[in-house]
């Protein structure tokens, strides 16, 4: 018995001892932290979660080896652009997430989710608690308990030594501008693009897929994107990480028929080569086309450059060329259609007889002046109405401007901007679509992103950016949240919720089922891990045990 006593009495001295070096290192790691968030290494705050944030914070921590970066995004969760806006059935495009990942990860760089900028900490207070704000694009979202009236206006933030880097993108859709764009059945495809990828803003979008013709007004990626999720076959959709909700409306629905419509010709398409691709390969689909569209289109492909030519081509072939005897039998069998009508832009959607929804959609008929990517589309006087029972209007998203005191150019919906610097605003930047207007793909954005960055960069070398003056940066910031009831998400947690969609969508067949409320986010946020209960329970065991 001795010998028992010894040995827990040796292993008490042990535990009681870890315990004490343990509290140490931690007080020691504490302080070396704060320590460094009161050092002269540049801050920078990072407002948005999105691609544009994460590039910038990418560029930043590579350039130099002295900077962090802490992100701030309004969602649980982060990614924005690449979680909520790129197609379920494009999952290598998602695979930069990875990248993202490794950056949140490195150990000059922080995240935290479920802060809200302009309401639960101010633009000011970061401004004076990091070197750098840079403001990059990220989601609107409408929550019960935290509103704001900057969130019509505030995206993203980051901000360097009193600089103010503005890139809040791409906040508002543009109007159709037509009688009838309020009737049920008519949507933006930003939101219509939000409700099947889990934009937590759109969960009760529930749109009526009960018609047999949808029009789609616009002809870039998004619109093909919704196009071929309206026609995609339900065996393709199920393996892909749509939300469960719009896989069950899709399962039900009724349309058959999708037009993907465009004030200009087939030479001024704005989709690429391998999304128009996608849409001529779809399974249980054929295409329809307008012939009289194509008129002179052959003898202008020498003229093209080479990207736009084999777009045409494409367009060509699929329009005008008789298939091979395989691919007939293919169309043979389809049964639902696409196709593009050129030359055509909307006047009106009308409404049913009881005017309470969408029943068609008035067009008017164009003509082109000039030729090439600078060709105008001019009314022709004429019209002609296509029945349909959906519109989803896919011409563009507009910014929004953020602050009286930030230029602004309304008529081009962007910060006035030279390489990222803000013209007439000493200190102030842009990134995003803020800066170039909503175009380009992810690699825009990145080299977008790039861009501001070395802008940044250059005027710290040079002295323009103040960065001797020691900041807190994180440290102050988390103060006045957890004064203010915001508790921040951080990447490990994150990571939780990251967990529990994967194993979610495993146990249906498919690479994620995502989590569609902030509430619930937030609830899988804050649970303790299985591991972390058990350590926590025998810290305690061993505490209760421990010397009277």
């Amino acid at each position: 018995m001795s010998g028992h006593k010894f040995l827990f009495s040796g292993l008490r001295w042990w535990i009681s001892g870890r315990s004490r070096w343990m509290s140490k290192l931690h007080d020691g790691l504490r302080e070396q932290r704060i320590a460094s968030l009161h050092s002269c290494s540049p801050k920078v705050c990072i407002v948005g979660g999105g691609p544009a944030g994460f590039y910038t914070a990418q560029h930043l921590i590579k350039a130099r080896q002295d900077v962090e970066v802490d992100i701030y995004e309004r969602l649980p969760v982060p990614f924005g652009l690449v979680r909520f806006g790129v197609a379920p059935d494009h999952p290598e495009v998602k695979n930069v997430i990875n990248t993202f990942t490794q950056t949140a990860k490195h150990t000059r760089c922080s995240f935290y989710g479920n802060v809200n900028v302009g309401k639960d900490v101010s633009v000011e207070e970061l401004q004076r608690a990091y070197h750098a704000v840079v403001l990059v694009r990220t989601w609107k979202i409408k929550t019960k308990h935290r509103k704001s009236p900057l969130n019509k206006s505030l995206n993203v933030l980051f901000f360097w030594g009193g600089i103010l880097w503005q890139s809040y993108g791409a906040e508002g859709n543009r109007s159709i501008g037509v009688p009838g764009e309020e009737l049920t059945g008519v949507y933006s495809a930003k939101d219509f693009v939000g409700w099947y990828n889990g934009l937590p803003s759109c969960r009760e979008l529930s749109p009526d897929l009960s018609c047999e013709t949808a029009v789609i007004l616009g002809q870039g990626n998004v619109a093909l994107d919704v196009a071929r999720v309206l026609l995609s076959p339900l065996d393709i959709l199920k393996k892909t990480d749509i939300t469960q909700p719009a896989l069950e409306a899709l399962t039900g629905s009724q349309v058959r028929r999708v037009l993907i419509v465009g004030r200009r010709g087939p030479m001024q398409v704005a989709c690429t080569i391998k999304e128009l691709r996608e849409m001529v390969n779809l399974p249980d689909t054929r295409p329809e086309m307008v012939v009289s569209d194509f008129e002179g289109v052959t003898e202008a492909l020498k003229d093209l450059p080479r990207p736009r030519k084999r777009l045409t081509e494409l367009l060509l072939k699929t329009a005008l060329e008789t298939p091979g005897e395989k691919e007939q039998e293919r169309r043979n069998k389809a049964s639902r259609t696409w196709g593009f009508r050129f030359f055509r832009s909307p006047v009106e959607v009308l409404a049913d007889p009881e005017r309470s929804r969408t029943a068609g959609v008035r067009l008017a008929v164009n003509k082109l002046e000039g030729s090439g990517e600078r060709a105008r589309a001019v009314l022709t006087g004429e019209v002609e109405d296509v029945t349909c029972g959906l519109v989803i209007s896919s011409i563009g998203y507009k910014s929004l401007p953020i602050d009286p005191s930030v230029p602004f150019d309304s008529s081009k919906a962007i910060v006035p901007n030279t390489m990222g610097r803000v013209q007439q605003a000493s200190g102030l930047y842009c990134s995003g679509w803020l800066k170039t207007g909503p175009t380009g793909v992810i690699a825009t954005t990145m080299n977008n992103s790039f861009d501001t960055a070395r802008s940044l960069l250059e005027d710290m070398d040079s002295g323009t950016v103040d960065v001797s003056a020691a900041k807190s940066g994180s440290h102050i910031i988390s103060s006045l949240l957890e004064e203010r009831g915001v508790k921040p998400v951080t990447f490990s947690d994150w990571e939780k919720i990251d967990n529990v969609e994967m194993r979610r969508g495993e146990a249906i067949g498919k690479p994620r089922e995502k989590l569609l409320t902030v509430e619930e986010m937030l609830r899988v946020a804050r649970t303790v891990t299985e591991d972390k209960k058990q350590f926590l329970g025998k810290q305690s065991s061993c505490c209760q045990r421990g010397p009277r």
